[in-house]
């Protein structure tokens, strides 16, 4: 495995998520991708050899083996590693195409031309709409893959022994499982994990959706506000200009004289 590269990968979704996308992004790298490399595929490396069947019926084991584990967990679980978290790369790739336009803008028009974007990494727009969707596929990864892992293996628990009457067995034979024990504690950890990332990226929907509700309603009471002012200003203005008016004054004229003049 290419560390260099993992911890780039790491620092680059990281710096384009909420808190809630940072824990989300632990849990699945700390409790899920870890837990796997080093210690599901051990438990599960021996899981044919080792499941036993006590008839010597040609056949017969790999038979009842493909019945009862048709898929495997662990690549089960590879598979919803992958799927879960190659979405995240669709929001550093968006990032890296905002600012590769940005920068091919500049080259055009100079660098004192009006910016296309402020913020490449900020959550506006597109990116916006991107990010949100990537959290609605990784719920429905996670959710798919855990119903699937209940109803193929038909719930979660691994019992000691089972009971197989599929051909070519004689008749009913029991069968039994290495490490079941070991098998159900991870099997529960894995479950639990996925859980608490549907939850995590449930939380992180509403904060964004929320965040964004607020930053709306806080936009449009600055423009009600600054219109409410710009017309108090306005009429305040109308009222001053009215009151600096010179108050019109009737000119003294003497009272005409009605004396006769005595030739």
């Amino acid at each position: 495995m290419n560390w260099a590269f993992l911890q780039g990968l790491l620092s680059g979704v990281n710096k384009y998520s909420t808190a809630f996308g940072r824990v989300w992004l632990s849990i699945v790298f700390l409790f899920r991708v870890m837990v796997f490399v080093v210690a599901a595929e051990k438990v599960w490396g021996d899981e044919q050899k080792d499941f036993k069947c006590n008839t010597a019926q040609p056949g017969c084991h790999n038979v009842c083996y493909d019945h009862f584990f048709p898929v495997s967990h662990v690549r089960l679980w590879a598979l919803q590693l992958i799927f879960v978290t190659c979405p995240s790369l669709l929001v550093v790739m968006h990032v890296a195409y905002r600012e590769d336009r940005e920068k091919k803008h500049r080259l055009k028009y100079g660098d004192n031309c009006h910016r296309l974007y402020q913020n490449p990494g900020k959550k506006r727009g597109g990116l916006w709409w991107t990010y949100v969707l990537t959290l609605v596929f990784k719920i429905g990864v996670d959710a798919t893959f855990v119903y699937l892992l209940y109803h193929i293996y038909e719930g979660y628990d691994f019992p000691s022994l089972i009971k197989c009457e599929q051909k070519p067995c004689p008749n009913k034979v029991d069968c039994f499982i290495a490490r079941p024990t070991e098998k159900r504690i991870f099997t529960l950890f894995m479950v639990v994990t996925s859980l608490a990332c549907i939850l995590l990226s449930v939380f992180e929907i509403l904060y964004l959706v929320g965040k964004r509700c607020c930053e709306c309603a806080n936009g449009n009471n600055r423009s009600r506000q600054a219109m409410t002012d710009t017309m108090s200003s306005g009429s305040k203005l109308m009222s001053s200009n009215t009151l600096k008016l010179p108050d019109a004054k009737t000119p003294d004229i003497p009272a005409p004289s009605y004396s006769v003049a005595v030739s």
